[in-house]
Formats: C-alpha cells, sequence, structure tokens
C-alpha cells in the first residue's frame, strides 16, 4: 500500500502523522510511504531521516492526496484537503466530526473511508489513540492555567502553589479520565488545591487510591459545579462523551460568578467544548475573556509540544496504522475494537453519535461499521 504522510497546516501545528522510525516499520512490511518536504523539520526529522528510512519526499501536498491509497494524519483535515480526496481513500487521523458539520459533509462527499483515532477502543473500554494526547493535554493544561493565571497574562496575579504563608491556588478540575488524573498530577505536583468533579463513583474510588488523600474527589452534581466553580482560581474542563459533542457544564452564568482574573482551560474544545463561552482558540492568539474570566481553548494543544506529542501518538497509531496497510479493512473486521474508529465509509456514517449529532442535518444514512466495511 501507498502511505502518504502531508504537512500539518493548522495554526502552530508542527506534529507529522510518522515518525522517521514510524516510516522504517511500515517499509519493513512492504509499503511504501510519501512525506511532505520538510514535514517533520520543525521538530527535528529532516527529509534525509525520512529517505534513510525509505520514504520518499513529495515536494507538494497535491502529490500526495492524489496518489495516497492512505492518509495519515494528526488533525483534521481542512476544507481544501477534504476536497483532494477520493472515494475508497483511507484516511486514518483525528477527526472530532461531531461539532465539525463542514468537514463531515465534505469527506462524506468525497467518499473516503474515515478513521478517527478518538473513537478507537480497547478491552477496558478505553480510548488507546486519544490517551496518549490526552496525557499531554492532561499536563499541559496545568502549565497554561498557571501561565495564565500570571496578572500580566491578564489573570488574578495568583501563584498555583502559593508560598509559606500565603494559601495556593484552588484548582477544579471536571472529568476524572486520562485528562483529569494527568492535570491533577500536575496540579498537585505544584502544591495546589486541587478538587476533581466525576459522576462515576468506581472512578473516583480509583482517583483515592491513586492520590492517597491529596485531592478532594466529589461526586457531580449541579450543585456541586455552582459550588466549586465560584471558589475555583483555574478550571480545568476534561469531559469526554467519545464521538459526541462535549456537555456544557459550566454555562454563562458561572462564569458570571466566578472570581474576576480566574482561568478556565477548555480541553474539550475539540469536540464543542465543556464551558458554554468557549470558542476555540489557536496557540498565536490562545486566550479572550469573557466577564473578567480568562478563557484558554486551544483546539490542538499537545502541538504546542510537537516532538513530544509526535512520538507518544506514534507509539500508540503505528500497530493499527500497519494492520490497516497489511489487511485493508479486513483488519477492523476481525477487530471490534479497531471497527469502533470508523466514522464514515463511501458517503455513510458509521458512528451512531455522530449520526445522532449530524445525520439528519446533512441528510445522511447511519450504516452499521461492520456491514458497511463488509459489503461495499
Amino acid at each position: 500500500m501507498l502511505i502518504g504522510v502531508p504537512k500539518e497546516i493548522k495554526n502552530h501545528e508542527y506534529r507529522i502523522g510518522l515518525t522517521p522510525s514510524a516510516v522504517r516499520e511500515y517499509v519493513a512490511h512492504g509499503h511504501q510511504v510519501m512525506v511532505e518536504r520538510d514535514g517533520g523539520l520543525a521538530i527535528g526529522f529532516t527529509n534525509d531521516d525520512y529517505t534513510e528510512a525509505g520514504a520518499t519526499i513529495a515536494d507538494t501536498p497535491e502529490e500526495i492526496f492524489a496518489k495516497a491509497e492512505m492518509i495519515v494524519k494528526v488533525k483534521e483535515p481542512q476544507p481544501h484537503e477534504c476536497k483532494q480526496m477520493w472515494a475508497g481513500q483511507i484516511l486514518y487521523t483525528y477527526l472530532h466530526l461531531a461539532p465539525d458539520p463542514e468537514q463531515t459533509r465534505l469527506l462524506a462527499a468525497a467518499g473516503v473511508t474515515a478513521i478517527a483515532y478518538e473513537t478507537v477502543t480497547d478491552n477496558r473500554g478505553g480510548l488507546p489513540l486519544l490517551a496518549p494526547m490526552s496525557e499531554v493535554a492532561g499536563r499541559m493544561s496545568i502549565q497554561a492555567g498557571a501561565h495564565h493565571l500570571e496578572k500580566a497574562q491578564g489573570g488574578s496575579g495568583t501563584l498555583l502553589g502559593g508560598v509559606p504563608g500565603v494559601m495556593p491556588a484552588e484548582v477544579l478540575i471536571l472529568g476524572g479520565g486520562v485528562v483529569g488524573t494527568n492535570a491533577a498530577k500536575m496540579a498537585v505536583g505544584m502544591g495546589a488545591d486541587v478538587t476533581i468533579l466525576d459522576r462515576s463513583l468506581p472512578r473516583l474510588r480509583e482517583l483515592d487510591d491513586m492520590f492517597r488523600g491529596r485531592v478532594k474527589l466529589i461526586y457531580s452534581t449541579v450543585d456541586a459545579i455552582d459550588y466549586y466553580s465560584k471558589r475555583a482560581d483555574l478550571i480545568i474542563g476534561a469531559v469526554l462523551i467519545p464521538g459526541a459533542a462535549a456537555p456544557k457544564l459550566i454555562t454563562r452564568k458561572h462564569v458570571a460568578e466566578m472570581k474576576p482574573g480566574s482561568v478556565l482551560v477548555d480541553v474539550a474544545i475539540d469536540q464543542g467544548g465543556c464551558f458554554e463561552t468557549s470558542k476555540a482558540t489557536t496557540h498565536q492568539n490562545p486566550t479572550f475573556v469573557i466577564d473578567d474570566v480568562v478563557h484558554y481553548c486551544v483546539a490542538n494543544m499537545p502541538g504546542g509540544v510537537a516532538r513530544t506529542s509526535t512520538i507518544a501518538l506514534n507509539n500508540a497509531t503505528l500497530p493499527y496504522g500497519i494492520a490497516l496497510a497489511n489487511h485493508g479493512l479486513k483488519a477492523m473486521a476481525n477487530d471490534k475494537n479497531f471497527l469502533n474508529g470508523l466514522n464514515l465509509h463511501r458517503g455513510d456514517i458509521t458512528y451512531k453519535a455522530i449520526h445522532d449529532v449530524l445525520g439528519k442535518q446533512l441528510g445522511l444514512n447511519y450504516k452499521d461499521a461492520l456491514e458497511a466495511i463488509t459489503t461495499s
């Protein structure tokens, strides 16, 4: 199979779909890999690194989209990229379709087979291809929040960990999954007063064993969100419904009642955000202010530490990518967890949560994923 790796083009996005090491693995399995010139240069992967690993270098992304049987990316394709894709071509990347009807419409019109990293599951119900970026984003959320609490950045001028004689900042984390857990680890390490809200009692018990009293663990209710949001200096939005739009847990009213100079970091922004006042921002212009509350809603947070993120992502995505290259769509037919990654196939939506949100709006049919790949 011919694998294509275009350069990412979103604002300050320096990650790349395959590292040279990953390219070498594809080549060792008998596949060809085409990488866009200078695609990984910003994070230290040179064209020579890729050619030594067995790739060929394409001078333009158009060449890659026209020729490659499978496109491997990091972020969702932009509209002009979607329009270059063709029926039967495999797209393997983060998609986040639920809050993005335009991307969904364009990919469906192109007839591509779109496989989303964020909806592939494992036997424990986890999301193994989302987890590495969730780990990065969770840790970065505290780093970003601490920075924007500084007065010069528009915050209240509060040091996250305080100092002897001065209280630390109060950090509220909405969601105790991978993002929330990693955020809590960073916040606790910096000396903050940390509270996690979650609606799973088993998960709260796991976190209790993990943090051993260093974090307040509260069952999430409307009352709990009301109470803790008013006290918080920093709120991390870390909720996730796989494949679906994030619930709006922090309302405009909550924001209006928060302390001036508080900071909101919405890690769920790729899925539409879990704060009612959220709107996607970039690393170039990461924040905006509503009711004296700083909002950090960067839609590709891990892109800020692109080398770490690229390597971590490839560690997780490579085995599935090799399976696709070796066996085509049969790789998913024989793996129900991998099959959960199929979001679109030849114009049909194949992931129920996405169809529930967008199917009627776009006039697209839902088709069972296994049926879609075995009958087309």
